[in-house]
Order: structure tokens, then sequence, then C-alpha cells
């Protein structure tokens, strides 16, 4: 993973105290403006043991020496910068976006945060997890939103559902440190389907998803017009299965076997 990290964390404590769930979370902030909510994001996040930041196209470089990192200096020296989305989750199985969905056409399965929060815990028994906030202008893309598995939202009030950015982080983060693990409801992050299994990293899936694009090119399914819709298309479709990492694998190898039949014909 093509991923810059700046520094270590040295906090007194540091990794060892983080409980074992918060330390598989990654907070992923994507093309943030304002250092000071960047600031108050990385302060909820060491409230709540969830230390591991990556940042995506930030806005200001200035960033990291935000004033509003009280006591979370160590959370935005040891910040992960990454140059798209696809880089900041491939070590991840599940990616999860933030959305206040408004007047948005929402095309991923959509979860209020307690009934998210419970999903998320589920699968940082095993893996690691991204959790995507988008910038306070726009929030997530649909090209952000076509790499998260599933969306949650805050409940709100419906006059007036948007968040501050590091407001929104505080409150995902407490949802997520807090309680037990509920039922899962979805396929994805059910314990009683996946126990033992080696879920697959983005970073396989994405491959996949580009090998099977090239594929549907080559053979003109999918016209030079069509590629960036498509691929968001496909993107969404292939995140909706549950991708055991062997499999995943196999998936690969078949796709590029199509890829290089098709480029002899």
């Amino acid at each position: 993973m093509a991923v810059k990290k700046i520094a270590e964390i040295t906090d007194q404590g540091g990794e060892a105290d983080v409980n074992q769930l918060m330390g598989n979370l990654r907070v992923v902030l994507v093309a943030t403006r304002n250092p000071l909510n960047m600031g108050a994001a990385a302060r909820a996040m060491s409230n709540f043991g969830a230390l591991h930041l990556r940042v995506v196209k930030p806005y200001e470089k200035a960033y990291r020496e935000a004033v509003s990192a009280v006591g979370a200096s160590a959370v935005m020296k040891s910040a992960e910068e990454c140059a798209t989305v696809s880089e900041a989750i491939a070590d991840c199985a599940l990616v999860v976006g933030t959305t206040a969905v408004g007047n948005r056409d929402v095309r991923q399965p959509l979860l209020s945060l307690p009934e998210a929060a419970r999903e998320i815990r589920q699968r940082m028994e095993k893996s690691r997890v991204a959790l995507l906030f988008g910038s306070e202008k726009r929030g997530l893309s649909n090209d952000d939103m076509s790499y998260c598995h599933w969306l949650l939202q805050i409940p709100t009030r419906e006059e007036h559902r948007s968040m501050n950015l590091g407001q929104a982080a505080a409150v995902c983060l407490y949802e997520l440190s807090k309680g037990e693990i509920g039922k899962s409801k979805l396929e994805n992050g059910n314990p009683s389907t996946t126990e033992g299994k080696q879920f697959a990293k983005m970073e396989t899936v994405e491959r996949i998803t580009e090998t099977w694009l090239e594929a549907l090119q080559r053979s003109g399914y999918v016209g030079a017009r069509a590629k960036t819709t498509s691929q968001e298309k496909l993107r969404r479709m292939l995140r909706r299965f549950t991708w055991e990492e062997s499999d995943a694998e196999i998936v690969l190898g078949m796709m590029k076997k199509i890829v290089a039949k098709l480029m002899k014909d």
C-alpha cells in the first residue's frame, strides 16, 4: 500500500493501551478542508482509542499543527497520507462510509449508527475496518462511496441533518467503543457464516474490479464513454459479496486469464 507514514505514536501507553477492537479501526478523512475540523476529529479518536488516522488529499497541508487536536498530537503526527481512497482502504476487509443523505441518491445499504456499530465491532474482532468521512462541504462523492460496502447515518433531527466533522467523528467513535457485540443483520459481517475465515483485503477486491472492467472493455460490453460509470457500478456490485481471501485470489486469477485470452484474439 503506497502510503506515507510520517511518525510513530510515542505518547505514554501508546498502542499497547488501545483495546483490540479499536486498534483494528482506520479512520479515513477524504478531502477535508479545515485543519481545525481535522484536529477535532483526531482529538475524538484519541478520546476513544482509535489511534490510526489516514487522510486522502487534505486541502490544507498544515493540518498536523492544528491547535484543536488537544492531547492528540500523536494521532496527527502519525497520520498516513494517501493519494486515493483506494490506497487508504487497501489493507481493510470492510469499508463503511458516513453520510447525512439529504437529497442524495444512496446506492449502498444504509444503516443507522447504532445498527452499524454492531456490525463494525463484529468485523473488527478479526479484520481491519475503514470508516470514511467526507469533506465538510460536500461529504463523500459517489465515487468515494463506491468503495464502501455500506453507509451509516447518525440519527439527527430531520430539519438539521448535517454535523460538523469533529462532532460526527466523536459520536461515531463513542458508539463503536461501547456496548456488547449484537447479532449481525448483514451477511458481510455475520459471525455465524464467517467463523474462522480470512476476509479479502480491499486491495485484492479492487484488483478484481480493475481486471474485470478491462475484460468488459476488451469484449466490447463496456464502451470508452461508459468506463467511469461502469467502474462505479461494478465496484459497488463486487462489494455486496462476502469475499474470502483465497476465493478472491482465485477469481482474480480467472479474470487475468480471460483478459490475456481477449488480448490475443
